[in-house]
């Protein structure tokens, strides 16, 4: 069975670049590749020009953050990160200092002392970050490691670190199957599926550009219409809610349909649309100044549709992308 096949990457020097993918599509199998903990059958590792390949984890140049932390817990917050300076030598006196500046750099000044179990779960991540920076890899492997956070604290996360791979200015690469987080941090990204990449871009391109049914599909929400045997996928965003009766806009794509549910949910409602010709299609509107009584009191109101033609994008069908691989 192969894991991974017919991945070829060439990943920039100082970007962030995300790994994106359901469970099993390959993409912690290719990270693993890239750290050193897998080796290749066939294919070849490159980093910074050099064949790593059958080089061993310890001697290349990166560091990998894990979901679980993988703290020491029986060691201090600064043991923990000083750890890997020790094994290599590092003075006493520069270790404490690069301790000191790296935990400074987490936001995590005066916590050298505490022990792991002594941490919430963002500042354990911290920590887990600061003693893979604390080496000064050329490349940081992040494996899924928001992936034990709460939502509120997972989006701070993210936040925290873009503007630190910005800082730096190292590469960073990273594995997560949430499609929000590979949309908000990454300079570009992969989407795998079965073991190879479906498509790589800007998170825009691939968004706003699906390339396959997949994609669409898995990234973000799509509704997929079929006209004169070709498939199409649109964004529920891009879709305009109309009174029925209105008259269509010059140049529009139009449907008429009945509203069969709706889902209310804080900042945006869900309109499921029963399309008059067969199918369904889910439309997605801003709560600007609609209560959730009004949003809920729309069910079974008949209603037109309306988007662009340049919002309704070709797909390729399921047995074409499998042709193609």
């Amino acid at each position: 069975m192969v894991a991974v096949g017919g991945v070829d990457l060439e990943i920039v020097q100082g970007e962030f670049f995300t790994l994106l993918g359901p469970s099993g599509s390959g993409k912690t199998t290719t990270l693993r590749l890239i750290a050193g903990f897998e080796r290749p059958d066939a294919g070849r590792i490159e980093l910074g020009g050099r064949d790593v390949s059958d080089v061993p984890p310890y001697a290349r140049d990166v560091n990998t953050v894990f979901q679980d932390y993988a703290l020491f817990p029986h060691m201090t917050v600064a043991e923990n990160v000083g750890y890997g300076l020790r094994v290599k030598g590092v003075s006493r006196r520069e270790r404490q200092a690069r301790v000191d500046s790296v935990l400074e750099r987490m936001r995590l000044p005066g916590l050298g002392g505490r022990k792991p179990v002594q941490l919430s779960g963002g500042q354990r991540q911290r920590v887990a970050l600061a003693r893979a920076l604390v080496n000064r890899p050329e490349v940081l492997l992040l494996d899924e490691p928001l992936g034990a956070l709460d939502l509120k604290l997972r989006q701070e996360m993210q936040l925290f670190l873009k503007s630190l791979q910005q800082d730096l200015g190292i590469t960073f690469v990273y594995v997560t199957h949430d499609q929000d987080e590979a949309l908000t941090m990454s300079d570009r990204l992969a989407v795998f599926n079965h073991g190879g990449i479906e498509q790589l871009g800007a998170p825009a391109d691939v968004y706003e550009r699906p390339e396959s049914a997949f994609v669409a599909n898995f990234v973000g929400v799509s509704n997929e219409l079929e006209r004169d045997g070709k498939r199409y996928a649109i964004r529920p965003e891009k879709i305009h809610l109309n009174d029925a009766g209105s008259t269509p806009a010059t140049g529009m794509h139009a449907e008429s349909g009945r509203i069969r549910d709706v889902v209310y949910a804080g900042m945006v409602t869900r309109f499921f649309v029963e399309l008059d010709r067969g199918g369904e299609l889910q439309v997605v509107r801003q709560n600007l100044e609609t209560s959730s009584t009004e949003a809920q009191d729309a069910r079974g109101r008949q209603v037109l549709l309306e988007w662009r033609p340049e919002h309704q994008l070709e797909i390729d069908t399921p047995g074409d992308t499998e042709g193609e691989r």
